[in-house]
Order: structure tokens, then sequence, then C-alpha cells
């Protein structure tokens, strides 16, 4: 079996099992899915979406978050984590918003990657999820799961990002995406891979793994 075939048999087999492939955290544009994103680094997102409705409240859009006063800010998302690097990449993000992108949040990664604390994952995550283009990202459990699969050898995500883009659909590489961070948390997990309730078994590289 190819790792295309591989990669292929392992999207439908996790089309079935999570038929929603959704993003955990809540937003309404594609500005605060952005901040959301950002916010998420090292975070869980229950916390951040525990954080982002009164945030959101404040500074609902890139304008009024571009102005916003740093300590304010800080004040909103403190319970994130790094909250002062964030805050400060927050306000960043919407004074480049408005400057350099007209005030519309940019389609492409090579743009979005321009802005204060965006990387390829966050990045990966817009083009995917608002613009509905080919993306993949590089989440943690993502990361797991197809290195167990026998996908990849790597984990570095760059390299990572580049190998499964030409082993996935292009049109469902972005779902897939979030239905390895679902199957990460309930089965595949970083403590233990529960490999007898996993609907993957047959394929994986990895039975039996603790």
């Amino acid at each position: 079996m190819t790792k295309k075939e591989l990669a292929n048999i392992a999207v439908s087999l996790l089309e079935k099992e999570y038929p929603e492939a959704i993003c955990s955290l809540n937003y309404t544009d594609p500005f605060q899915l952005l901040i959301a994103t950002r916010l998420s680094a090292q975070c869980t997102d229950a916390r951040v979406n525990m954080v982002t409705p009164a945030l959101f409240e404040a500074f609902p859009d890139a304008k009024s978050m571009a102005s916003a006063p740093l300590e304010r800010v800080e004040e909103l998302i403190k319970t994130c984590g790094l909250y002062k690097t964030k805050a400060k990449d927050l306000i960043g993000i919407g004074k480049g918003i408005i400057e350099n992108f007209g005030g519309k949040v940019p389609d492409t990664i090579e743009e979005l990657i321009t802005l204060p604390g965006v990387g390829r994952k966050t990045a990966n995550l817009i083009v995917g999820d608002v613009y509905k283009k080919p993306a993949v990202v590089t989440d943690t459990h993502f990361i797991r799961i197809v290195n167990r699969l026998g996908l990849t050898k790597t984990r570095e995500p760059y390299k990572l990002e580049k190998e499964l883009k030409e082993l996935l659909p292009p049109d469902k590489s972005n779902d897939f995406c979030h239905r390895t961070v679902l199957h990460g948390r309930a089965v595949c997990t970083a403590r233990k891979a529960y490999c007898e309730k996993c609907v993957m078994s047959n394929i994986c590289k990895k039975v039996g793994v603790k």
C-alpha cells in the first residue's frame, strides 16, 4: 500500500467516525478566528472560548483591536497564559490588517504569516476554515497521529505540512486535520493509544503503542 492510498483510507475512516469536522474555537468571522487561534497557543480551546466573548465585545474587529489599550487587552486575556506577549500580538494583528490588508483578514499563508504571532499552523487554519482552500494544520494531535500511521517520519511542522499536502486529497485535507484532533483527544492520545477502539487500527503502523 502506498502512502497516498493509506492517507485516503485514513481520511475515509475518520469521516465516518467524526462526521462533523468542526473547529472547536468559537468565532463569527475571520478576524475572530484569527485572534482565537493566536490565543490558543499553549492554552486549551475551552479556556479560549471562555475568554473571547468579553474580548470581542470590547474589541470586535481589527480597527478596534488596533487601537486597544495594551493593559485592557492583557486584563481580558490574562487566564490564557503568556498574556503579555499575546496581548501585544493581538494589537499588532489588528494594526497589520488595517495598515497592510485594507481591514480584511488575508487569504494566503504568505500574507498571514507577516502578522505578529501568526505562524503557518494558524495561517493554514484560516486559509482552510475561512477561505476553503486546501490546508494542513500541524496540530500536535495531527503530528502524533500521522506519525503513528506511518504517513511520515518527521515531527518538524513545516516539513510535515509539505509531505502531507502531497498525500491528502486537497478538498479533504483541512477537515482531516480537524478530525485527527478529535481522534487524538478521544482515542489516540499522547499518553496512551487506545488501539482496541480505534477505527484505524487495521492500517496503523503503531498498533499497541503505549
